[in-house]
């Protein structure tokens, strides 16, 4: 049976994980994740009740039900690192005892799911879209680290070559006006989004091209910074997790929505209506 050491799987001294501060018991089998501290009460404003509110660093955490379930959001921050903290974190929380460090003898299943934003590269998609990730292309960096046996997709004129990731849940999303496309997750909301401030980036006709590229059903359609994190990390740890975002630009036709808290509003509420009623 294996024992994590005091150093590999860091607590607090009440038993928490270190840096999300939750034991099993405040954590429920449906979670809901936004990258912006300020989005998590967009999201339990909606709640039936709300049972507690926390905040650690850039982690805020609220508790509550809704339509019979009981139900968390939290905030992840920006960028797969933050992930890396949240999916292991609670992962750990739920399928390890804090007292022996050794594994539950019954694993719980989470399911996760992500309510952010994002951008189109497909032209042909207008800004306000609403769309569902049927899997992600991780041009980050955090795959190198764990053992894995995702494949790498050959995209023509890229710095990186990137790991394809599909989504790890068996359930297709439906509501309407809901799109579905592969997303590509990228490290940085400049260069790395083919955004040339002062310094030329490197990948904007990469970037612009990825939507020519089709895998199986679907093709690529937008980017972001952090479902690859999430789709791979729940893959390997055997969790279930959707991302949905609203697509507030379009980087090839360089528009930008005039109201972008309408979609985002709009997929708050249609996502917590789906995964409350499913």
């Amino acid at each position: 049976m294996d024992q994590f050491s005091p150093s590999e799987l860091i607590l607090n001294p009440d038993g928490s994980v270190y840096h999300l501060g939750l034991v099993a018991s405040d954590i429920p089998d449906l979670i809901f994740t936004v990258g912006d501290p300020d989005r998590v009460a967009s999201v339990s404003q909606h709640f039936d009740t709300t049972i507690w509110t926390k905040t650690r660093r850039e982690f805020t955490i609220t508790r509550g039900t809704l339509n019979n379930h009981e139900v968390l959001v939290l905030s992840t921050g920006m960028g797969t690192d933050n992930i890396d903290i949240v999916l292991n974190e609670l992962d750990a929380a739920v399928n390890i005892d804090p007292k022996t460090r050794t594994r539950n003898p019954e694993k719980r299943t989470l399911t996760i799911i992500r309510i952010g934003t994002s951008g189109a590269i497909d032209p042909s998609i207008p800004v306000g879209t609403l769309l569902h990730s049927t899997g992600a292309l991780a041009f980050d960096a955090l795959l190198p680290f764990y053992e894995h046996n995702f494949k790498t997709i050959p995209i023509a004129n890229s710095p990186i070559q990137p790991t394809y990731i599909p989504v790890p849940s068996a359930r297709t999303p439906k509501f309407e006006g809901l799109m579905h496309g592969i997303t590509a997750t990228l490290p940085g909301f400049y260069g790395p989004q083919g955004r040339s401030i002062q310094i030329k980036s490197t990948f904007k006709e990469t970037l612009q091209n990825l939507y020519k590229t089709q895998l199986g059903e679907f093709h690529i359609t937008n980017f972001e910074m952090e479902t690859s994190g999430i789709y791979a990390l729940a893959n390997l740890l055997g969790h279930e997790a959707h991302s949905f975002s609203a697509l507030l630009a379009n980087r090839t036709t360089n528009e930008f929505h005039p109201d972008p808290s309408g979609p985002v509003n709009e997929l708050i509420e249609k996502v917590l209506e789906w995964a409350t009623k499913i």
